[in-house]
């Protein structure tokens, strides 16, 4: 099985190496690439368009639990992303399943697990470990409800979680605070809460440890 591009976005650049050292023993790899940061993440996925896989840590700097994989997976829906976490709770695995990676790997799983899964999900397939818990309807929700916003809304949203004001959002997004007003708008719509509070909540509710958002509902 020949990989082209593979993206591996994890902040520990031992934890890296040791992995594309792990895959270049079974897998015929073609050009890798290595990040550090979700800014880090954005930069090389507009300029390596071509990116056949990305293996995604959750705990990068700029990541709020899963909010980067939910906002890769709107970015670009069509490369496939497994997950590599230190935390390897049953709930975190299901909960990288439902929003949207294609696999998931513990950072303490023997190489050949790695191979594994990589050559699994390359070949069309998904690979989770045998104990992911029970299928959550809240988390299902709450990934519809993402899924509503274009990527700059997503950006948008977690400048907005990060408690920044619209002008403060405008500039470090280089957008118009006009521009940044409407998208708020439009957030708050799609997610069909009443204030940018309840939207920050729905962040907070990413988080892998997070059983929640506002209680019974999202």
């Amino acid at each position: 099985m020949g990989l082209a591009k593979l993206l591996v976005a994890d902040d520990h650049p031992l934890f890296r190496a040791a992995v594309l050292h792990a895959l270049r023993e079974g897998i015929c790899l073609g050009q890798t690439l290595e990040v550090d940061s979700v800014s880090a993440l954005t930069q090389a996925l507009d300029e390596h368009p071509d990116v056949d896989l990305v293996l995604l840590d959750l705990a990068m700097p700029g990541a709020r639990g899963f909010s980067s994989l939910v906002w890769l997976r709107g970015e670009r829906p069509d490369i496939p992303v497994i997950v590599i976490s230190s935390n390897d709770h049953p709930r975190v695995i299901r909960r990288a399943q439902q929003f949207g990676a294609a696999g998931f790997i513990p950072k303490s799983a023997p190489v050949e697990t790695i191979r594994t899964a990589v050559s699994a999900v390359m070949a069309g397939d998904t690979c989770f470990p045998a104990q992911a818990a029970a299928r959550s309807e809240r988390d299902a929700l709450l990934a519809a409800r993402l899924a509503r916003l274009t990527p700059q809304q997503f950006r948008v949203l977690m400048s907005v979680a990060d408690g920044l004001l619209n002008k403060q959002i405008a500039y470090e997004l280089g957008l118009a605070e006009n521009t940044v007003k409407v998208h708020v708008t439009a957030i708050l719509k799609k997610l069909e809460c009443n204030s940018r509070t309840q939207a920050a909540l729905l962040v907070k509710a990413l988080e892998p440890e997070g059983e929640s958002g506002l209680p019974g509902e999202y």
